[in-house]
């Protein structure tokens, strides 16, 4: 671990800073970019700080790449804001970035710099399979989450459903249908990233109406923002399974966390030594 220290001024400015030489050295920084905007603060000043201490490589660890959701312009006059943290964290000083389960594939050619982009399937692959269930069913809260659902159904050897959801606004669900039959199936629904927990609940308690079984969840992001937490517990959810890349708010006895630190460590190990980082995925 590397000796820094943040000194605080009382408007609330911070400055970071090595006690230690970092010349020449490789550098990994890590910590999720996730609201508010504070963590992406504290990311580009270390990177900045590294950079002008003269270190070698400076890697980027980014369990959660926050501002991903703005990956494109859905409508005039608004920024792709995945695009400009990308421009930002190269132009901080990061010569590479680690990160995982992006909210778009897509959003990797943002960067100029070197991507690792790593998958939590292998962290609930494990997990689902120590369920041993049966009569699985693999369901997609949405279309765009539809790959990631078929991807995890073809490891499993399970049936795949999927969620068709239309919005009224941002994190506001007008309308929800399902395409597929979930009768008798006990259901994991696989996302990316969970906010505020409503597309996700609203499909529990729409499979649950339609003779599922059990109704669980996989999110590699655990948002949980808002009343999240509450309407998991009031939900037909049986649990939701999420990684620590963001640090939780409150606990729950439906949310199960599952740590994403051995795979970081170990892409990590394998990026210092310069070895394939190809054995830490299961499906890709």
């Amino acid at each position: 671990m590397g000796n820094v220290h943040f000194e605080h001024y009382s408007d609330g400015e911070f400055q970071p800073s090595f006690e230690e030489s970092v010349r020449g050295t490789r550098v990994f920084l890590i910590g999720s970019t996730h609201p508010s905007s504070e963590n992406l603060m504290e990311m580009l000043l270390m990177l900045d700080a590294a950079k002008r201490a003269s270190a070698r490589h400076i890697t980027a660890v980014l369990p959660y790449f926050g501002w991903a959701r703005q990956d494109r312009k859905d409508k005039p006059r608004v920024p792709i804001g995945a695009k400009m943290i990308a421009k930002l964290l190269e132009a901080a000083g990061a010569t590479r970035i680690i990160t995982m389960d992006l909210h778009a594939d897509q959003i990797q050619g943002f960067f100029e710099k070197p991507v690792d982009h790593l998958f939590a399937s292998s962290i609930f692959l494990p997990y689902i399979e120590s369920l041993s269930l049966d009569n699985l069913t693999v369901a997609s809260p949405d279309m765009g989450g539809s790959k990631r659902a078929y991807a995890y159904s073809k490891y499993l050897e399970s049936d795949v459903v999927i969620c068709y959801k239309q919005r009224a606004k941002a994190n506001v669900i007008a309308h929800m249908e399902l395409i597929g039959e979930v009768e008798g199936r006990n259901v994991i629904l696989v996302d990316d990233m969970v906010d505020t927990a409503g597309t996700l609940t609203k499909a529990a308690d729409l499979m649950i109406e339609r003779g599922a079984l059990s109704v669980r969840a996989v999110c590699t992001h655990a948002l949980l923002s808002g009343n999240a937490y509450e309407r998991i517990e009031k939900s037909q959810l049986k649990e939701l399974i999420v990684t620590d890349s963001i640090p939780a708010r409150q606990a729950s006895e439906k949310v199960r966390v599952l740590s994403c630190a051995s795979l970081f460590a170990a892409v990590m190990q394998s990026v210092h030594n310069n070895k394939s980082i190809s054995s830490n995925f299961i499906i890709q």
